[in-house]
């Protein structure tokens, strides 16, 4: 064990013993509970849920409408520059490919499963108003819109949000606990952050289980309607075997390959099915609905975010959608928030934000409402399937394969549903897998993911989860669970966001303490300027040092100027330790351990930048140089200290060292002193170019 300060130990690298463990045990007994006893089960789960529902549905609206708030306002604020990473880190994936593993991570089969079930429910069945009519089929899409759109992507984004932070740019675990720092310090590798980390691991197991059980039950409906496959346990059970291989397979290749290529796959094949749906059907209907959709959702979404039917409440109606839903979103947050943090590194919080929220429901808004007024209009003219509605109303499984037969090319396009719903299926459990192993181990560099072993393991163990409550009808049990574990990561998710505030806020003194100390920063420099001579900054400005002249000048300048700083420290009885190292991993940094305080670091690190093309013919033609760029806890700082002398390098370090003591004073003075998160990343992120 690794020891830490206020008497707390982090666990060393590999399984987190208790978060595993305990975690363990809550799906065995729950697990055997909904397959033995799968009345009893249901009757005392059903009872909690409707206690739940009918306490604290209310409290359900307020909180959905809080975390949007929040995360639209750290958006839009100062905060909103500030990199998930170190200062110098860039995005992993481009914005076409983010985009394709946020829509696969963060909706899923689902999406399959409610397109045109949801809305036809809502048109013949409403929570007020006549059925059927042209009122109906406009609030049909706008509930729809509501139960898609900002309210639950603005959970995912709060927690991937927090994660991110805390993780890229502070070191910490990549796990929901890390988000509690700034409230409760290192106790977060304590009783507390196991308890926060084992309901985790808990929902996104549970919640996983329960769409792959939708999901297989549709994928069985879909190939008994093309091929003649019986709806039996046994197809079922192969079709589970699949899952949990393919996304084992998947897991295992890591995120920048597997999950990545399956995620463009389906994001491709969903968007021709939407065209293909749009084009093929009464194309200028369709658009002008959409349009008309988008205008009643945005138009009423306060309105309808915060009605709560309180003078007749349509109880069964509440608690089968939009409280199960605002449930369930949040207690999917834990897994898709942790799993858009892994993918999310090195953005600004502001591409974030708009990223999580825009991007989705862009889709979402173009996908819903092309299925689901395609679906409504078959039933208003008569058209479509007989009984339609109704059947995609109690079997909602069967409701696009049902849906796709009115429109040309049926066997094409169930075979794509069908593919659509297979690929959703690996992409949910090979994302789940990735998640819940991170969760159960620890993970010293947040970069990093857990061993093989363990993404097969619970690969292996969502699988058979899902397939033994398909067997024993255990899946409504699993699915009301859900929905009541969302009460007390309601909660939490507060307390996330009390904690990311307080981390942002240190963010803000360090930026303003900087400002502060600018201006004696750059008189100090200007006067080291005037003794150089302008002719030995022209001569540092055209010079491009290739990799053994930044080795010497980190050996032969740095090195001293630092060993200085470090005696001088030490004098004033300062703990101060300079360190060198060479290799692949070449720099030098000076630590200096200020106590309870938040250490000062100051690193300098090379980076190979491609010469720039004017001094090509002065110099012997080079393809790259290499840049000496200073960085702090915080990373780096995107200057060159190629060239400086040992006294302009001394110079520099106290200024950045006085800027960490205002930031200090500041924190002391606005804050207390008593909020703080760690120094920052671990040192080799300084590896990470940002060229």
């Amino acid at each position: 064990m690794a020891q830490e300060a206020e008497g707390r130990q982090v666990p060393d690298q590999g399984l987190n013993h208790v978060v595993f463990y305990g975690a363990a045990v809550g799906i065995v007994a729950f697990a055997l509970w909904a397959m033995l006893f799968t009345e009893q089960a249901g009757a005392v789960i059903g009872g909690v849920l409707a206690w739940i529902s009918n306490t604290f549905g209310w409290f359900y609206f307020i909180a959905v409408v809080a975390y949007l708030v929040f995360v639209v306002a750290i958006g839009l604020s100062r905060y909103g520059s500030i990199r998930l990473g170190p200062e110098h880190s860039r995005p992993d994936f481009n914005i076409l490919t983010w985009a394709a593993m946020l829509f696969a991570a963060g909706i899923g089969i689902d999406l399959l499963f409610f397109c045109v079930a949801e809305p036809v429910s809502h048109y013949l069945a409403p929570p007020v108003g006549e059925a059927g009519t042209v009122e109906a089929a406009r609030q049909a899409l706008s509930l729809t819109f509501l139960h898609w759109g900002l309210s639950g992507w603005g959970i995912y984004t709060l927690v991937g949000m927090s994660l991110a932070f805390f993780s890229y740019r502070h070191g910490l675990p990549l796990t929901i606990r890390s988000a509690l720092y700034p409230l409760i310090g290192k106790r977060i590798y304590g009783p507390i952050g196991h308890s926060v980390d084992i309901a985790a691991v808990l929902g996104t197991v549970f919640g996983i289980a329960t769409s792959l059980g939708i999901g297989i039950i549709q994928l069985n409906f879909g190939l008994n309607y093309m091929f003649g496959i019986a709806e039996s346990t046994v197809t079922q059970a192969v079709l589970a075997l699949m899952i949990v291989v393919f996304a084992a397979i998947s897991a295992i290749t890591g995120v920048e390959r597997g999950i990545r290529r399956l995620s463009e796959f389906n994001m491709l094949l969903a968007l021709l099915l939407l065209l293909f749906v749009l084009f093929s059907g009464k194309t200028v209907m369709l658009l002008n609905a959409l349009v008309m959709n988008i205008g009643d959702y945005l138009s009423s979404y306060v309105s309808l975010s915060f009605n709560t039917y309180a003078f007749d409440p349509p109880a069964d109606w509440l608690n089968a959608w939009t409280v199960f839903f605002w449930a369930w979103w949040i207690a999917w947050g834990p897994f898709v928030g942790m799993f858009l943090a892994r993918i999310s590194r090195g953005r600004t919080i502001r591409e974030f934000v708009a990223g999580t929220l825009i991007l989705p429901l862009a889709f979402m808004m173009a996908w819903m409402a092309t299925m689901g007024n395609s679906a409504i209009d078959l039933i208003a003219t008569g058209s479509g399937v007989e009984n339609f509605g109704e059947q995609a109303m109690n079997n909602p499984g069967s409701s696009i394969y049902l849906f796709l037969e009115s429109l040309p090319w049926t066997g094409v396009t169930t075979v794509v549903v069908s593919i659509l719903a297979i690929v959703f299926f690996v992409t949910s459990g090979d994302s789940g897998s990735l998640v819940l192993s991170n969760l159960t181990s620890v993970i010293r560099d947040p970069n990093e993911d857990a061993a093989n072993w363990m993404r097969i393991l619970w690969a292996a163990i969502i699988g058979l989860l899902t397939l033994a409550l398909l067997m024993t009808d255990g899946l409504e049990a699993l699915q009301s669970a859900v929905v009541i574990m969302g009460l007390p990561f309601a909660v939490v998710l507060f307390l996330m966001m009390f904690g990311l505030f307080k981390g942002l806020t240190l963010e803000g003194l360090k930026f303003d303490s900087h400002q502060r100390s600018l201006s004696g920063h750059l008189s100090g420099r200007t006067g080291r300027v005037s003794q150089d001579g302008w002719k030995q900054r022209l001569a540092r400005a055209m010079h491009f040092p290739n990799f053994n002249e930044a080795q010497r000048f980190l050996a032969d300048t740095a090195r001293p100027a630092m060993e200085q700083v470090r005696d001088q420290l030490r004098e004033q009885s300062i703990k101060a330790e300079v360190e060198f190292e060479k290799g692949e991993s070449l720099h030098i940094a000076l630590t200096v351990d200020l106590g309870g305080e938040q250490d000062f670091t100051y690193q300098i690190w090379p980076f190979k930048a491609r010469m720039p093309a004017f001094p090509l013919r002065a110099t012997r033609p080079r393809a790259n140089y290499y840049r000496l760029e200073v960085h702090l806890s915080e990373g780096g700082q995107g200057y060159d200290v190629a060239g400086y002398s040992k006294e302009q390098l001394i110079a520099d370090m106290l200024d950045q060292y006085e800027r960490h003591l205002d930031f200090l004073h500041s924190r002391q003075h606005s804050l207390g002193g008593n909020t703080q998160v760690p120094d920052g990343p671990d040192k080799a992120a300084g590896k990470e170019s940002n060229t």
